[in-house]
């Protein structure tokens, strides 16, 4: 029977509790809805679904469901039980096993079946299973670690096939207990029975060079390898006394060179180095790190300093970018340039301010103008005006909803993950912040996870009263590795960036989870909220002025007292206690920006602890008594005539109000209309004026509106089921529609074009490719003619299958999307 159709009887005779536990596991199944039992068989069987499926599984399920995946075989179908995994599996047991793969069934990872042909009688009565059908597709070619058997590399790796019938004879004349062989195939196997027990294995390694066990020791969790000249180095059968480990293994088929460079360790000589297991060490609880211990007191003051130190470091950059936005690369992103002039204004390094920047636009507190490329801060926005707690809680909810990773700032390109769409950049370059090479689609779910882990290793640690358990990089990956191994690549470049941006946000204090992080792990905003609000101290009113011409800030200034200073002060140096240096540059841009000397000196004299110190008060009013002496202004045209009359007529005309006219000498008029309008207005009041121009374009800058959706933002966690009114209303059809699944051994046809048929197709063309079976397929050319066909599938990828015409003696490739149905034949090709 088909996989799929065995699936789909097993789904029907689910319980509504059973379907509902499913759905809640594999949302996917019903988004989009499927319309019986048969479509929900085949999607479950479907490559995509089952790799998000192997997603969440922990060690112990992929252990097992990888060493059912390697003793069973769907084509003859030898199925298989837990006692037998279990002597594969070494440390487990048959009932831990059982329990395993029940739970895998009831994610319809596996199903059961028939017990094989020749089980006794008592292993007849055991639950027997098998995978689904596109689980081979979805782990790789390298189940739990091990490599392939000698039989398959003989059939698709021909410079081996064309010598280990050669190998096995020259094995057999030097002694070695190996039966010659004729055939390549034959060869193969000998070299299978050679290597097949652990006993055997070591009485051929007891001859081996030194360090060869050392050797072996790499192939522990993979089977393949790189070794220069691999296939030149495995021609000759060494016996030399100084022969090296690599040229002894490869010359007596221990290592397979697969090309110039790699190697391969056979699966039978994998098996044989675990001891005859599959699965060398198992166990059903994840491992305890060791951890460290750090006060309460010390986390507390780490995350609440962490928190007022980035709510600072924000508002200096929303000040600094509204002052000058930041410029985008015309590749997108903002260069290392601009990134330097950002770090240098808040005193920090490259990468931090990347961060920061980062951080930022994805709050929405930065946003990218169209018209002029460049990073600007929204007008009106209300983050400024928030108190400090909820400011915290804006920034939070972003990082954490955001599909950006703002720590891959300057790393290169090529050594981070590959960007959206597998994007690499030329090598040698560097992520550049605000680009596209900083999204990652996963990066909600990974961060949800990390604090998820932070949250159960802190409950798990045994820490002294008044201590908390120090958590870092290693231990939070080796829980993620054990409970997700599938994902462990994608936390691994992840991880150390989020550890390190959520001690930032105070999420993490001295290394520990703090009762901020575990209130945000829990999905309790309001109880952080509440927590913050409590400790976190309140903005300072005032600043410390003294003599040598600075202001010192006892602590965090107020926001809007912060920025106040920044436009008549330089701040320097770093943390709370910033110092704001005046001087004739810094004092004369408060000028330019509108203030007076008054109005300065009071603003001071309002948030100063102390009286305003007589230097200061000097450099001031000496600095806006010599401001003004020159003006310089906007002007797009101006107005020139020797009648001063006409002129002052011309300004106090109410037509000519739209040109916004000043006048800046007797007999000299200007306008911040261009020339041509000017003159148009002019005419329009019965005079003739001359335009004089020069022979260029005139260039229009439109002003950029305020984008949309620049609110405050809010969190929601990664969905991981879907709502109850979803799954009730899949249950209602699935049942209303139950007899179009196979109940009493009879399968309706499939829908031409259905997702059942499409994967009832593939299933069969698979099938085919590996027995090496001919099939009959019903193929739509583009015209809409079907003609029924004959052929061999060699090979399925990328929505073609590529067959081999016997009749015709050749080979064609052809669209999946034209085949209508394929029949599988009892006929072999040779």
């Amino acid at each position: 029977m088909s996989l799929i159709r065995a699936l789909s009887k097993e789904l029907q005779a689910r319980s509504d509790e059973s379907l509902r536990a499913l759905f809640s596991a594999r949302p996917d199944l019903i988004s989009p809805g499927v319309p019986d039992f048969a479509a929900l068989a085949a999607r479950a069987s479907g490559r995509v679904s089952v790799q998000r499926a192997l997603e969440r599984l922990n060690r112990p399920q992929m252990q097992v469901l990888e060493t059912l995946h390697l003793c069973t075989n769907a084509d003859t179908g030898h199925s298989a039980s837990a006692a037998m995994l279990k002597k594969l599996i070494n440390g487990s047991s048959v009932a831990a096993v059982d329990r395993l793969l029940h739970s895998l069934q009831e994610l319809a990872l596996v199903h059961r079946a028939d017990p094989p042909h020749g089980a006794t009688p008592a292993a007849a009565k055991q639950r027997h299973y098998l995978p689904v059908g596109s689980l081979k597709d979805v782990i790789g070619i390298y189940p739990a670690g091990l490599g392939r058997s000698y039989t398959e590399l003989v059939r698709l790796q021909p410079a081996f096939a064309q010598r280990v019938v050669q190998l096995v004879g020259e094995l057999h004349r030097a002694g070695a207990s190996i039966s010659p062989a004729t055939t390549p195939m034959e060869a193969a196997l000998s070299l299978q029975h050679w290597t097949a027990t652990p006993e055997a294995l070591q009485h051929i390694l007891a001859s081996a060079p030194d360090r060869t066990a050392a050797l072996l020791a790499r192939f522990g969790n993979w089977a393949m390898g790189a070794v220069p000249q691999a296939q030149r180095r495995a021609s000759v059968l060494h016996e030399a006394a100084d022969v090296g480990p690599v040229d002894w293994l490869l010359a007596r088929g221990l290592l397979v060179p697969l090309d110039a460079a790699h190697v391969e360790l056979p699966h039978s000589v994998g098996v044989s180095l675990r001891g005859g297991f599959v699965i060398e060490n198992f166990s059903l609880t994840p491992p305890v790190p060791r951890l460290g211990n750090t006060s309460a007191g010390l986390r507390r003051n780490a995350a609440l300093g962490a928190i007022a130190e980035t709510l600072r470091l924000v508002g200096e950059v929303l000040y600094t970018v509204r002052e000058q936005p930041l410029a985008t690369l015309r590749s997108g992103g903002v260069g290392v340039r601009e990134m330097k002039r950002l770090a240098d204004s808040l005193r920090m390094d490259v990468h931090e301010a990347g961060v920061l920047a980062e951080l930022c636009g994805m709050a929405g507190l930065l946003r990218l103008d169209v018209d002029s490329s460049a990073w600007v801060q929204p007008p009106q926005l209300e983050w400024l005006s928030l108190p400090r707690q909820e400011q915290w809680l804006w920034l939070v909810n972003a990082w954490l909803a955001s599909e950006r990773a703002p720590s891959l700032v300057g790393q290169p390109v090529n050594a981070a993950a590959p960007g959206p769409a597998g994007h690499r950049g030329p090598a040698g370059t560097t992520i550049n912040a605000l680009s596209a090479e900083a999204q990652r689609p996963d990066a909600p779910v990974i961060r949800k996870r990390v604090l998820e882990i932070l949250h159960e290793l802190t409950l798990e640690a045994v820490a002294p009263d008044g201590q908390a358990p120090v958590l870092d990089a290693a231990a939070v990956l080796e829980r993620a590795e054990w409970t997700q191994p599938r994902m462990a690549r994608r936390f691994s470049s992840l991880i150390r960036g989020i550890l390190a941006e959520a001690e930032m946000l105070g999420l993490i204090g001295s290394g520990a989870l703090s009762q901020l992080g575990a209130a945000i792990a829990a999905e309790q905003p309001d109880d952080a909220l509440g927590i913050l609000g409590e400790h976190l101290p309140a903005a300072l009113q005032h600043v410390l002025l003294q003599a040598d011409l600075t202001a010192v800030a006892p602590g965090y200034l107020d926001p809007e007292l912060s920025e106040r200073l920044l436009t008549m002060a330089t701040a320097e140096g770093q943390g709370p206690a910033t110092i704001y240096r005046f001087s004739v540059t810094s004092v004369r841009r408060a000028l330019d920006a509108g203030q007076d000397a008054a109005a300065m000196l009071d603003f001071l004299r309002q948030h100063s602890a102390t009286a305003i110190p007589q230097p200061l008060q000097y450099l001031i009013e000496d600095t806006a008594a010599r401001h003004s002496r020159l003006r310089v202004g906007a002007a797009a045209s101006f107005i020139q005539s020797e009648d001063e009359a006409a002129l002052l007529e011309l300004l106090n005309a109410p037509a000519a109000a739209g040109l916004g006219l000043v006048r800046i000498a007797p007999t000299v008029v200007v306008s911040h209309a261009a020339p041509r309008e000017t003159a148009q207005v002019l005419r329009g009041l019965g005079l003739a004026p001359v335009l004089e121009e020069a022979a260029s374009a005139v260039v229009r800058l439109r002003r950029s509106t305020p984008a949309p959706g620049s609110g405050r933002p809010v969190y929601t966690a990664p969905r991981t089921a879907p709502p109850e009114a979803d799954i009730e209303a899949q249950l209602a059809v699935l049942r209303a529609n139950g007899s179009r699944a196979p109940g009493s051994g009879t399968h309706p046809p499939a829908a031409p074009g259905s997702e059942e048929a499409t994967q009832l197709g593939l299933e069969t063309l698979l099938k085919a490719i590996r027995l090496r079976q001919r099939v009959i397929m019903n193929v739509v050319d583009s015209m809409g003619n079907a003609t029924r066909e004959t052929v061999v599938p060699v090979a399925v990828n990328g929505g073609r299958v590529r067959v081999f015409d016997p009749d015709k003696e050749i080979e064609r490739v052809l669209s999946i999307h034209r085949i209508i149905d394929v029949e599988a034949t009892e006929e072999l090709f040779q």
